[in-house]
């Protein structure tokens, strides 16, 4: 059995939904203009854009959730680890086009961590 590397993903309300109609086992397509998908590699820093970007955002439905997810090390390998603005601020860039077999290398089911709202009644 490969060994596989944790990861993070915010999401808002319509992200979740699709995920949850795949049976907690993938991400959906990226939508036009998204030409990238970025599962960050800590809970906080998916945590701290789940918190301050998604519930301020209406196409996040105004609440964000921390997702956990496991992926295939061996397939990851692949990718390079991109510092988004920040040394603690560390994501993987998936192009789109290869979200299908980034699914694919999911091992297990993605779950939530956190949830946020604008109004402070979060829950974890």
């Amino acid at each position: 059995m490969n060994d596989a590397v944790t990861l993070f993903r915010p999401v808002g309300q319509q992200e979740l939904d699709l995920i949850r109609d795949a049976q907690w086992r993938a991400f959906p397509p990226r939508l036009v203009g998204q030409p990238i998908f970025y599962p960050v590699l800590t809970e906080d820093y998916a945590v701290r854009i789940a918190r301050e970007w998604n519930t301020k955002d209406p196409n996040s439905g105004f609440v964000g959730y921390v997702l956990q997810f496991e992926v295939n090390a061996e397939f990851l390998g692949r990718y390079d680890v991109q510092e988004a603005g920040g040394r603690e601020l560390l994501e993987y860039w998936i192009p789109a086009e290869e979200l299908t077999v980034f699914n694919a290398n999911i091992v297990g089911p993605i779950r939530v961590l956190h949830e946020f709202r604008p109004s402070g009644e979060n829950s974890s």
